[in-house]
């Protein structure tokens, strides 16, 4: 894992952006075309703000989304794909899109999803990483074993009031309980991740994700397993970790559950 303090949001999610097109245009190069990841979340608006500017070929890239909550419109401010289409989809020409849509039949939305994912590899997975330590809505303690692309969780007190604290729910009880996530094992099949992570309230999960043994107590902890992780992290959010603004790398860790 490669990871890059910066000295605030900004500088981060520029960064992030800036790593996350020269992957696209590597693939792109190489094979026509490229397909990537996007999360969503407050964290990520930095990084979306300048990604939008980068200057890539988008028309030969696919977007597949992380995933949504069960239970809410895409008109409600908290909405993913609303979020999505806000701030990335309607800003850049897409050469095609992939919504985790719970409006429809659940359970046949994720296995279509899952047969796209099936054709060909996912070139950039952009994940952020929870105040609880989760990975998508793979919240502690996550399943690392589940083969399948997505899946229906239940979403843990701390990950709810992570959304509300946010400001997308008026009170706690309007937070939705379940959402369909992307899988641990899934995200892990991207051939590069980047991971933008910023401010104070994730100095926690940034610390637990460095220090920590891999662990469903700190899904993140999994982005370690992987063979290309870019963490993107502010003066802010490495305070916990003890990591002042540069560059460092960590040796990848060995998970026999993940393999």
């Amino acid at each position: 894992m490669k990871i890059v303090v910066s000295k605030n949001a900004q500088e981060l999610g520029e960064r992030a952006a800036a790593k996350i097109a020269e992957l696209l245009k590597n693939a792109i190069a190489e094979k026509g075309s490229a397909r990537m990841i996007l999360s969503t979340g407050a964290s990520q608006f930095t990084t979306l703000e300048a990604l939008v500017k980068c200057d890539v070929d988008w028309g030969k890239v696919e977007m597949f989304h992380l995933d949504e909550y069960i239970g809410i419109p895409e008109s409600h401010p908290a909405s993913f794909i609303g979020y999505l289409k806000e701030r990335f989809v309607s800003k850049v020409p897409l050469g095609k899109v992939n919504f985790v849509d719970t409006s429809k039949d659940v359970p046949a939305m994720m296995m279509a999803l899952e047969q796209l994912l099936n054709e060909k590899t996912v070139d950039v997975g952009v994940i952020g990483i929870g105040e609880n330590g989760h990975i998508a809505f793979n919240d502690p303690p996550a399943d690392f074993s589940c083969k399948r692309a997505y899946k229906i969780v239940d979403l843990d007190e701390r990950c709810r009031r992570q959304q509300l604290g946010e400001g997308w729910f008026p009170t706690f009880d309007d937070v939705p309980k379940q959402a369909v996530s992307m899988t641990v094992r899934q995200i892990l099949k991207c051939e590069h991740i980047v991971s933008a992570v910023p401010y104070a309230v994730k100095a926690e999960a940034v610390k637990n994700t460095l220090t920590e043994d891999v662990t469903a107590r700190v899904p993140a902890t999994t982005l370690k397993t992987h063979m290309d992780v870019t963490l993107f992290i502010d003066a802010d959010s490495a305070k916990d970790a003890a990591l002042a603004e540069g560059y460092y790398e960590i040796a990848q860790c060995e998970c026999e559950d993940l393999k």
